[in-house]
């Protein structure tokens, strides 16, 4: 299959490397000079996109998708899939995909979980919005770059189902976070409050598969100097998104509102920038109830 590959960045990359390993004909472009094992790379995201089967982007918000859509959607050939793989707003992924379907392309929105590590062992997980018949056209393509696809609906409900898994994400991070500080406090040890909720009904991936305390489950960024696995940056960013989805659809979520604005407050205000999302943790310990 040919296929154009438009953002080669920190996830875009790796992904683009495990099609071409697979055997299929891989162009990329990224606006910053990058080398993919086994990527041929294009002029233009234009050249990226002419004549191939599938091209798929990764890119940082809507409105670069919508640019980037307005530049490859005139050149690509009538029944080719534009497999958008960014988190972005619902809106844009729905302007994108009408834009598409109108010049007899099969738009699909598949934003991914499962971080850079994932990207790089073809281990991500796809929420596709779409036709069915574009689903399925690119479902070879979604079992080379992850592990699991899940076909959501219409055009827009990928990226719905992203936004509102890591709204649930950024608050459980923060009441693992939270409870851990305060069992500090209250002089609980942290292994033996690992031990109890990680089995009890406080059980969360937050908890079990991402543990936020050094030294306490299995490996995390909390291990490695909170190291981004998923940066706050971005968490701010998906939060951002669920809220300005929550505002458009008149949806009461005080708990994402809240999120948001910790999150904010970490990245725009304290020492969140570079640092992975669970480290909330150290920020907790540091504080007072004041």
């Amino acid at each position: 299959m040919k296929i154009g590959f438009i953002g080669l960045g920190n996830m875009g990359a790796p992904m683009a490397e495990n099609l071409a390993k697979a055997g299929h004909h891989v162009t990329g472009f990224d606006m910053a000079t990058v080398t993919v094992n086994g990527v041929s790379n294009a002029r233009s995201a234009v050249d990226a996109a002419s004549d191939a089967d599938v091209v798929v982007t990764m890119l940082p918000n809507g409105d670069i998708l919508k640019s980037v859509a307005a530049q490859v959607i005139p050149v690509m050939r009538k029944g080719a899939v534009l497999l958008d793989c960014s988190t972005v707003d619902v809106d844009s992924a729905r302007r994108v995909a009408t834009d598409a379907e109108a010049a007899g392309l099969l738009p699909l929105d598949a934003p991914v979980s499962g971080g850079i590590g994932g990207a790089a062992a073809g281990t991500l997980t796809f929420m596709v919005g779409g036709s069915e018949e574009a689903y399925r056209k690119a479902l070879p393509l979604f079992e080379i770059m992850g592990q699991k696809s899940v076909h959501c609906g219409a055009s827009g409900n990928g990226q719905a189902a992203k936004i509102c898994n890591n709204m649930i994400l950024g608050v459980t991070m923060i009441a693992t976070c939270e409870a851990f500080a305060l069992a500090d406090k209250l002089g609980l040890d942290r292994q033996a409050m690992f031990d109890v909720v990680s089995t009890s009904s406080g059980y969360s991936w937050s908890m079990n598969a991402y543990c936020p305390a050094p030294g306490i489950g299995p490996q995390s960024p909390a291990d490695n100097g909170y190291k981004p696995g998923f940066a706050a940056d971005l968490m701010l960013k998906d939060l951002r998104l669920s809220q300005q989805a929550a505002e458009a659809s008149d949806a009461d979520t005080p708990l994402g509102q809240a999120a948001t604005e910790l999150y904010r407050q970490f990245v725009e205000d304290e020492d969140g920038t570079g640092r992975d999302f669970s480290a909330m943790l150290p920020r907790f310990e540091k504080r007072g109830r004041s």
